[in-house]
Formats: structure tokens, C-alpha cells, sequence
């Protein structure tokens, strides 16, 4: 099986032959198509079309072709669709024949949403190699592990040799430091051998600081009187849009269609700033329903920060209209709060009782619903997300991000036993990873890995320094790092140094307490594999209790007079529970089934089975 996805921009190799090239550059007079390797070599110019288009037909190319543009006769640039940019992202693009590349999984169909147990990882830090070749020899791991679903951190085309991803700005190309586009073909094609799926994070709501030519010659991608955290916002609504958001839906069924990924998770949706008639994500999630979705399973999982439950609306008969699934950030933050007792930044919000946000957000979807934001100030944050399904709402007890973001990029598993909370954490990994909601690991979680996930890049020059600095001073709120010293000992970013301390040791899961965690963690998915998961498709919002003095409880019903009980507590000392829920019992961390629940003990069980 061959596959490809035609699409109006950029590079493609025709059946007889011949090349068409195309780039869309409203703000250009003249653009020529220069190539530097191939059949045939120089600059020829590229004829004019309506609405800011450009296109050349050459009679002679092939995958050995190396092309840029150059504008108005003098900067040049790589093509911003380019399937392969071999030499970063200021040097030529590289011609590709994505039918040269023959699938052996023809007959794979994706895994319903309901199987999914997530996987994110960062393929440079993965394995030493830091490859998606590499990252092949690691997969049947993840199967062991009870994973069903891999989550690549974003792949396209960044500047220099390492970063997170969320700085890419060719974002058609899959970054070079990790291999050709081949390779990571092969990466998704091992994997649905396995039966893995495999999701991408995209980035849509910006590009990097290093190497994005746009504003140069369409600066209609930009709205200039809108900024995110990171750069300039997407402009989904101007004057130009149709042909913006054209580019962007062409990348997300770009992505599902030619490399068979299963789905997508679309990064800081909160910063696409759209009001178009359908939300810029939500046209993505219905390109790829009504595309490719319609004869295999395909995922749209978002990052957003406001609680938006619409973007998970269900039709009638339960299918997801838009987004199948949301981060629920209010999970890990409480979770977060009970183990460390951290209160800066986000964490203020989930200071006061975060116990009660915790088992709301297992049971309902969203801890804040509406309520006020210490964070923001008083203002309201959240929507109303008891109508969901469980099935709406990704659950984890880390992330790259909540790791990443740490000046030192610890683990919550060293924070809890650096705070002798261990016991505290296995409680919450036990709610998260046997209620209804998909769970999602972070790479290594699963071990308990002593490596830190630090913030790292790959910049050179001004540009360099000042996210050394930036990175610096973002902590100087922060009472551990008033010290100017103490800032000044964070890693540099730029280091590759920084990088290296980020990659995995595989040889520790199998090392004292670190193969005890990864048998804790397999054991619980082995139960949630056979217990709940056949379950899930029925499964609706849960009703749940939190009294002071009293363990906390959550049942959700799983259909066919099934439901699914969880009884947790989560405090340091013994409380007063129910008597034990009607069914089987599923799991108890020990000694739970009297009046009274030892400290930081969980009981789950299943009626109706």
C-alpha cells in the first residue's frame, strides 16, 4: 500500500516525470524556484497567479532534488510545506516521492478511543540514539507495559540539532536530527505491528523564533495586533484566512493521511485566536472525521486551558462532534498539590483543597467548572463538563510540560520521595490509572526514572542568550529562586549538556525500586486492560463524595447495570468509610474493606459484572 496526500502548496512529483512547485506569497513581486541539486540545476521564474499564488512546472525532477525560493531577487528560503528540509531549516528543501514508500500495515484500522492508555514520549530523549529508528527497538516495552497508544512530542522540521518541538517552523518536514521521512514511517508502521496507535502533537498556534520566513513574504499568516507566550498569533480570521487555515488542515490530514498516524493532539488550543464561524480546531477535528476518520479510527486530542466542554460535544449517538478528548490539566495540578505541596504558579488554584478538585475532575471531567481563578485574578475559569463521558478527558500524574517547566525538570516521583510521600503518589497513580478517563504516562513514569526532563534547545547568538536568560528569570517569582545564585545554577537550555541529561536509562527498570514501580504500574493496567476497558463504551459522568473525615468515593455507570466504584483515602490519616460497594472486588491497596481506610489506601470495585 502506497499513500499520499495531495494538497495546493508546496512540492510534488508527477506520474510522468515532471514537478509542480507552489508557494503562496501575497507580499512577493517576483519569485524564483532555485535548485541546487538534481536533473536540473538554476533559478527559473515562477509564474504569477490570482489571489498571491505562485507555480512552476519543470519537466525533469526527482527525489534527489533540492529546491528553494528566492523572493523579489533576493532572500532565499525553504519551501514552508517541505515534505524533508535535510540541513535545518534555513538551508534547501529536499524533493519527495511519498508513493516510493510501500506500508506494510494495509489492513490496520486504528484501536477505538476506549483502548487507549497513552505513551507520550520525546523521540530525542527516548533512547540514547534519540532516532525514530531507534525508538523501534523500545516499543515492545510499551506493549509489556500495557501502553496502547504512543505520543510523539511534536517532530517538525525546529532549528539546530535538539529541542521540545514546540519551535518548529517547516512544520510539513519531520526534523532531520531524527531521521528521514521514511524512518518515521517506519517508526508508525512497527508500531501498528504491535498494535500501537500513534498520535502527533502539533503546534498551530505559532511558529519558532529561529527560521520562519513567512512574515517575509505572508505575513497574512500573522495578526499583528495579537500575541501568544510564544511569537506572533496564526491570523485564522483576517483578511487572507481561507488560505491560512487551508494550510494548517492540509498539515493535520497531511500527517493522518501520508504517515498514518492515528490522531493528533492539537498543542495550546487556548492560544488560536479565531472567531471565524468554526473555530479553527474544530475544523480540523471535522476535516479529519469527515476525511480519513470515515474508514479507520481517528483521535483529535486538545491542549486548552479554558475548560471549553463544547470542543467535546457528543452527538447523539455518543461520537464526538469535534475533539474526542481533552488534557485535564485539573487532574495532574491536584494531584500535584497533595504529593509536594507546592502552591506557585498554576498550583495556587489547587492549594486550598485539592482533594475535592481531584475527585471532581476524576468524576465529573473539569475540577473548575466556572468557579473563580485565584490565578486569574477572580475571573471565571471553566466550563460545566458533567454531560461528558468519561472518555472526553486524558488523565495523567505527569506530563513534558508539568516536568519540562521545573527550573530542575524532577520527576513527582523523586519530589515524593524527597518528601517521603511515596505512599501518597501510588494512591493517586492507582485512582488515575483505574478510573474511567484515559490515562497517559510520561516516558519513564512507569520506572520511577531518576533522569530529569529539562528544557532544552539548539539556538545560536543573541537569540540564545536571551532564552538562557528568559528561562532564568521566569523562576524569579518563585521563593526558591530569589536568590540571583540559585537562578543562575538552573541549566542552560543551550547546552547540549542539558539535552543529554534528559535521555532515558533503560537499564534502571530493571533495577530495585525502580522495577518495583514498573511492576506496580504493569499490574494496575493488567486490571484496567481486563476489568474496565470492555466497559468504557457505555461509561457515563460519575457521581462522587468528598466529606471531611470520610475516605472519598466516585461510581460511575458503565451501562447494562454495570458501574464501576472507587473508594480512596487520600489523607494522612485513617478515616471513616462506607460499608465496601456490592461486586467484585478489583483492587484493594490493602487492608481498606473495614469502617475504617488506612492513610492513603484505594479500593475499586465492579458491580453488575
Amino acid at each position: 500500500m502506497n499513500c499520499a496526500h495531495e494538497m495546493p502548496f508546496g512540492a510534488r512529483l508527477l506520474p510522468d516525470g515532471r514537478a509542480r512547485f507552489r508557494l503562496w506569497a501575497p507580499d512577493a513581486r517576483r519569485v524564483d524556484l532555485v535548485r541546487s541539486a538534481g536533473p536540473e540545476r538554476g533559478e527559473a521564474p515562477m509564474r504569477s497567479l490570482p489571489r498571491g499564488w505562485f507555480e512552476l512546472t519543470v519537466p525533469h525532477a526527482d527525489a534527489s532534488t533540492r529546491y528553494a525560493f528566492r523572493i523579489d531577487g533576493d532572500l532565499l528560503v525553504p519551501d514552508p510545506a517541505s515534505r524533508c528540509n535535510p540541513d535545518d531549516v534555513h538551508a534547501a528543501s529536499a524533493l519527495v516521492d511519498p508513493l516510493a514508500f510501500h506500508w506494510p500495515d494495509g489492513a490496520w484500522r486504528g484501536r477505538p478511543w476506549q483502548e487507549a492508555v497513552i505513551y507520550e514520549l520525546h523521540v530525542g530523549c527516548f533512547t540514547p540514539e534519540g532516532t525514530f529508528l531507534a525508538a523501534i527497538q523500545r516499543l515492545d516495552a510499551l506493549v509489556s507495559l500495557g501502553a496502547t497508544a504512543i505520543e510523539l512530542m511534536p517532530v517538525a522540521d525546529f532549528a539546530g540539532r535538539r529541542g521540545w518541538g514546540y519551535d518548529g517552523v517547516l512544520p510539513f518536514a519531520p526534523d532531520a536530527s531524527y531521521g528521514t521521512p521514511d524512518d518515521l514511517k517506519r517508526l508508525v508502521a512497527a508500531a501498528h505491528e504491535r498494535g500501537l496507535m500513534v498520535l502527533l502533537d502539533v503546534v498551530y498556534n505559532h511558529f519558532g523564533p529561529e527560521g520562519n520566513y513567512l512574515h517575509r513574504y505572508a505575513s497574512a499568516f500573522f495578526n499583528p495586533d495579537v500575541h501568544t507566550p510564544w511569537g506572533a498569533a496564526i491570523w485564522f480570521d483576517g483578511a487572507h484566512s481561507a488560505t491560512v487555515r487551508e494550510f494548517f488542515i492540509h498539515n493535520a490530514l497531511y500527517w493522518i493521511e501520508e504517515f498514518r498516524f492515528d490522531g493528533l493532539r492539537l498543542d495550546a488550543v487556548h492560544a488560536m485566536r479565531d472567531r471565524s464561524r468554526r473555530f479553527i480546531a474544530d475544523a480540523i477535528a471535522q476535516a479529519l472525521r469527515s476525511g480519513p476518520g470515515r474508514t479507520r479510527n481517528v483521535h483529535v486530542v486538545l491542549e486548552n486551558e479554558r475548560n471549553e466542554a463544547s470542543r467535546l460535544a457528543r452527538l447523539a449517538r455518543g461520537t464526538p462532534r469535534f475533539a474526542t478528548a481533552q488534557w485535564n490539566d485539573d487532574v495532574h495540578h491536584a494531584l500535584h498539590a497533595m504529593v509536594t505541596g507546592e502552591r506557585d504558579g498554576y498550583y495556587i488554584d489547587y492549594a486550598d483543597d485539592p482533594q475535592r478538585l481531584f475527585v471532581r475532575a476524576l468524576a465529573e471531567g473539569f475540577g473548575f467548572q466556572g468557579e473563580p481563578s485565584t490565578l486569574r485574578h477572580g475571573a471565571p475559569r471553566g466550563t460545566p463538563s458533567i454531560h461528558l463521558p468519561p472518555l472526553a478527558f486524558v488523565n495523567s500524574t505527569q506530563t513534558h510540560d508539568q516536568v519540562g517547566n521545573r527550573a530542575h525538570g524532577e520527576r513527582i516521583a523523586e519530589l515524593a520521595e524527597r518528601q517521603r510521600r511515596t505512599s501518597a503518589l501510588r494512591a493517586l497513580v492507582a485512582c488515575v490509572l483505574l478510573s474511567p478517563p484515559v490515562p497517559m504516562l510520561f516516558m519513564g513514569e512507569e520506572f520511577a526514572a531518576s533522569t530529569p526532563f529539562l528544557y532544552f534547545c539548539d539556538f545560536a547568538g543573541e537569540l540564545a542568550r536571551a532564552v538562557t536568560a528568559g528561562r532564568r528569570n521566569e523562576f524569579r517569582h518563585f521563593a526558591r529562586f530569589a536568590d540571583p545564585l540559585e537562578r543562575a545554577a538552573i541549566p542552560d537550555p543551550n547546552e547540549e549538556a542539558t539535552f543529554r541529561r534528559s535521555k532515558l536509562n533503560w537499564a534502571e527498570r530493571q533495577q530495585g525500586a525502580h522495577r518495583e514501580w514498573l511492576d506496580f504500574y504493569r499490574g494496575l493496567l493488567v486490571l484496567r486492560r481486563a476489568k474496565l476497558m470492555p466497559r468504557l463504551p457505555h461509561a457515563r459522568s460519575g457521581t462522587w463524595s468528598h466529606e471531611p473525615g470520610q475516605a472519598m468515593q466516585v461510581h460511575w455507570a458503565l451501562g447494562r447495570r454495570a458501574a464501576w466504584h472507587l473508594r480512596a483515602n487520600l489523607s494522612d490519616v485513617p478515616v471513616e468509610c462506607a460499608p465496601p460497594e456490592r461486586g467484585e472486588l478489583v483492587y484493594d491497596s490493602g487492608a481498606s474493606g473495614g469502617a475504617m481506610a488506612p492513610p492513603w489506601s484505594v479500593r475499586v470495585s465492579l458491580e453488575g459484572a
